[in-house]
């Protein structure tokens, strides 16, 4: 009875059992275009007028994923992300003017695995739905007026793990974003641009580098 328990066990938790995946956190940097908050910004009197937004924007990023090889040169994965950005103009006379959001962004991915002695490169791509939240204090207000939308959004990435040591990798990363983010509201009222008399949209176009630490498991790490 013994021998067959001690059986049973190494054939459901020994190595043999489990495929090989990898878990992974990374943080990063997007440079975003956002064409219709820039305006929305730069014509509604959040910024000064030396103080305009720029095309391109820069947010922070962290993620964390994890998925497992279906053979050794394919990897199915899930990530969650979550970026934020803020924007900022302090006047002397009215106070605070501020637009921030923050996307929360999960996808399932699939890379092409190029593998090394102490190394690998992976590159591939997914798509997943996107959280977004934005907050709008204006005059100085104590009070931000908070805006929410669902959307969608595809990756490009290519990344590299070089080994630590054990089975701890160092990770960096380059990505392309685009976020179908929508039109956020709050309880039915939209941000609304008054000079180009549209709603304001968060779809954005992103480039962005990110590093970070892999862990890989299961068998041949």
């Amino acid at each position: 009875m013994k021998k067959t328990s001690v059986l049973i066990f190494l054939l459901l938790f020994g190595n043999s059992a489990f495929p090989q995946g990898e878990v992974k956190g990374v943080m990063g940097i997007d440079f975003l275009s956002i064409p219709s908050m820039q305006d929305y910004i730069n014509q509604s009197g959040i910024a000064s007028s030396d103080n305009q937004l720029r095309s391109f924007v820069s947010a922070v990023i962290f993620a964390g994923e994890g998925g497992l090889y279906l053979g050794k040169s394919f990897i199915f994965t899930g990530e969650l992300a979550y970026e934020i950005y803020s924007f900022t103009d302090v006047k002397f006379d009215t106070g605070k003017d501020e637009l921030a959001f923050n996307n929360f962004m999960p996808s399932v991915l699939g890379y092409y695995v190029i593998r090394g002695e102490g190394y690998n490169f992976k590159f591939g791509g997914g798509a997943g739905v996107r959280f977004l939240s934005a907050n709008e204090t204006r005059n100085g207000s104590a009070t931000a007026t908070n805006y929410s939308s669902t959307g969608f959004g595809m990756i490009l990435r290519a990344e590299g793990n070089t080994l630590l040591g054990g089975s701890v990798y160092a990770n960096i990363g380059a990505e392309i974003r685009y976020d179908i983010n929508g039109e956020p509201d709050n309880n039915g009222k939209n941000l609304y641009n008054n000079v180009l008399n549209e709603n304001v949209n968060f779809n954005a176009f992103s480039v962005g580098v990110r590093l970070g630490i892999t862990y890989i498991f299961g068998e041949n790490n």
